[in-house]
């Protein structure tokens, strides 16, 4: 029973940021494997409820209670840029490392993304970044671990 809440836990915190699969599934003492599939799921649920959702989250949740910024802004103008050059690849290959699922989606879906193709490439970027993120950290975790034990 212990480990379905633990299972639970990092699926629901992979909604919203795929870092803690890897740590905690690593910490739990869970396969890499099972840690990849935990991580994508919790991701693809948050990446399917705003694809669909999303414009209304924005109209009525985010509009009511955050004043709007600046429009072009530098930080705006980047993802303009890279969404300009690269559409819903370039923004769906960061999402997993730079940006949240829920907003990384967001940003999609307000720039003019199609629904298919931001869920289908968040899907594959998803799992190579996790796999890649799991891996490493799976196969570091004890050198690192070693290592900060051995320091003075």
């Amino acid at each position: 029973m212990e480990e379905v809440f633990m299972i639970i836990t990092i699926y629901l915190l992979c909604m919203f940021k795929i870092i803690f699969g890897p740590t905690m599934g690593y910490a739990a003492g869970l396969s890499p494997l099972v840690t990849v599939i935990i991580t994508v799921a919790g991701m693809m649920t948050t990446v399917v409820i705003f694809s669909f959702l999303g414009e209304q989250f924005r109209e009525k949740v985010l509009r009511k209670y955050i004043k709007p910024k600046k429009v072009f802004s530098r930080r705006n103008r980047r993802f303009v840029k890279i969404w300009r050059k690269y559409g819903e690849l370039g923004v769906s290959f960061l999402t997993p490392i730079l940006l949240s699922p829920p907003g990384g989606t967001l940003i999609v879906m307000a720039l003019g993304g199609s629904r298919r193709k931001t869920i289908g490439y968040m899907l594959l970027w998803g799992i190579v970044w996790t796999t890649l993120i799991t891996y490493t950290f799976y196969y570091s975790g004890d050198a690192l671990r070693d290592f900060l034990r051995a320091a003075p």
